[in-house]
């Protein structure tokens, strides 16, 4: 009984940090004013019918501080690129010289920083919401296993650490977000 135990306690521990790396990823494709090829991902290219991540059809490179250069392997992916960054909506309008796009950052207002803090904190309120539904799931499959014959002290015990873990990740996503915007609000 207290492999299954133990199980339900990996299994949770597990899917808490799945959900910080998800958070971890997020946070990177918000923009803190300098150039990153990481706020591309996720973009996707109309490649022959086929819808293709932008880092598989060119190359990105980062210019400076404020640009990022894509440089399509064909000429022909130009526009698709370039559609395919105003689809994406990452407020940055791509400029196609011809032979590649670049794109600018604007220097950050005050208003849009906090703009840019505000979504931070709508992502880390989802991976908390996330890591309280995973201890709500192991919680359960606890009481499961308690109806089937397991102690009511080792329930216990093992809900007490199910909430420990859980809150040793809710304080690690605090973290994550205090870094966040104190690089966001950084001028």
């Amino acid at each position: 009984m207290t492999e299954e135990l133990e199980l339900v306690q990996m299994d949770s521990e597990s899917s808490m940090k799945k959900a910080i790396t998800h958070l971890e990823t997020e946070l990177v494709k918000i923009r803190a004013g300098k150039a990153n090829p990481t706020m591309l991902d996720g973009l996707v290219a109309d490649y022959y019918g086929a819808p293709t991540p932008i880092n598989q059809v060119a190359n990105i490179t980062v210019l400076d501080a404020r640009t990022i250069s894509i440089q399509p392997w064909e000429k022909n992916m130009l526009q698709p690129i370039e559609k395919a960054i105003l689809a994406g909506n990452i407020g940055i309008t791509p400029q196609n010289d011809g032979n590649s796009i670049r794109l600018f950052l604007p220097p950050l207002t005050e208003e849009r920083r906090k703009e840019l803090v505000k979504r931070c904190n709508a992502e880390g309120e989802a991976a908390k919401v996330s890591i309280r539904n995973i201890r709500r799931d192991a919680i359960e499959q606890v009481k499961k296993l308690q109806k089937d014959g397991l102690s009511e002290d080792a329930a216990k015990g093992a809900e007490a650490e199910i909430q420990d873990v859980t809150n040793k990740y809710i304080a690690l996503v605090d973290k994550h977000l205090q870094a966040k915007e104190k690089e966001i609000m950084s001028v």
